[in-house]
């Protein structure tokens, strides 16, 4: 069985999160399939890339490090990435669901041929039956994602094609180190038999990034509020409630859409996916979009106005009122009895 290829985007010498959180479930999916886990890292200055990797079960780091490769470009990260590709024949190849990898992972899987399913929420191994054609096919990917708008659950395979494709959003998979003592191989990537002078026509002369203002990803509490909320000056309630409990502000697409908060601020299928150790939904419906987002928190209560709001049934603890009663009340009662 062909081994698992992961694309590691790299900022700055430190591999990125949803890398990580890929690197993890590689790993699972290798240990089911009895196959090797391997990365490809891409850049400049990259020495200390396998040590970041490795604790992650990574077997093999392909490693192609020269300067022209300081900042992503699209034309020679993807000749790179397609030779590997040619050369290793990888049965599943994963992307982050990023701006990197939503530029890249299509050029990949049109060179390969191969099918791409974008935006996956979940990828587990299991076989299907073609009754059709009376054919059965073990061990394929399932790429589970929301489709339709977020209304149905669906599970897409590629059985003709390989490798099997799937970019994945940041967050929706847990990162964990599987061992800090656990070591791979480092293979060096010729770049001579990959790339020409043409994948470099475009140069980048100046980078300008503004950093996140908000972190929500990082939050142990996530205070956050859908439509419902009725206002953006209704939503002073929320931030006054996050600040209280050292926590951070989020709502649904809705209360985005309706100008309540700021876009970097959505929790949902659209916007960042959460697993806070708190999550307060307020005046949130519960539709799959934003479920997607927030519903791996380890604890979730919800306060609605409505007891059969779906929201009600993946809380830990349902609250049944109107945010603007219910929310005063948890301030004045949580100053009443913190230390």
């Amino acid at each position: 069985m062909n081994n698992i290829f992961i694309y590691c985007e790299i900022e700055e010498g430190l591999v990125a999160e949803v890398s990580l959180e890929l690197l993890t479930k590689g790993r699972s999916l290798a240990n089911q399939l009895n196959c090797k886990l391997e990365a490809i890292a891409i850049g400049s200055g990259l020495e200390k890339i396998p040590d970041q990797v490795f604790p992650y079960g990574v077997d093999v780091v392909h490693v192609a490090d020269d300067k022209r490769l300081t900042n992503y470009l699209t034309l020679p990260h993807a000749a790179i990435v397609i030779g590997i590709f040619r050369k290793e024949e990888p049965q599943i190849g994963l992307f982050g669901a990023s701006s990197v990898g939503r530029d890249l992972a299509p050029r990949v899987a049109s060179a390969m041929k191969c099918g791409l399913t974008a935006d996956c929420t979940q990828l587990e191994i299991g076989d299907h039956y073609e009754k059709r054609t009376e054919t059965e096919y073990k061990n394929l990917l399932y790429q589970i994602r929301p489709a339709f708008g977020g209304n149905i659950i669906a599970t897409i395979i590629n059985p003709e094609t390989k490798p099997q494709l799937a970019t994945v959003r940041e967050g929706v998979m847990k990162k964990e180190i599987l061992s800090v003592s656990h070591k791979g191989k480092v293979k060096t990537v010729a770049l001579n038999e990959y790339l020409n002078s043409t994948d470099f026509a475009v140069e980048v002369i100046e980078r300008h990034m503004e950093q996140r203002k908000v972190n929500i990803k990082a939050a142990p509490i996530v205070v956050a509020g859908g439509y419902g909320v009725g206002s953006k000056e209704n939503f002073d309630l929320l931030f006054e409630l996050a600040n209280l409990l050292g926590g951070e502000v989020g709502a649904s697409r809705a209360a985005v859409d309706a100008g309540f908060v700021d876009h970097e601020r959505q929790v949902g299928q659209t916007g960042i996916t959460v697993r806070p150790k708190l999550y307060i939904a307020c005046g949130i419906s519960g539709q799959i979009q934003h479920r997607a987002g927030m519903e791996e928190s380890a604890m979730i209560i919800s306060i609605n106005n409505d007891p059969h709001a779906p929201i009600h049934n993946i809380a830990d603890y349902a609250i049944v009122g109107e945010v603007s009663d219910v929310i005063p009340k948890m301030i004045r009662y949580y100053k009443k009895n913190s230390k």
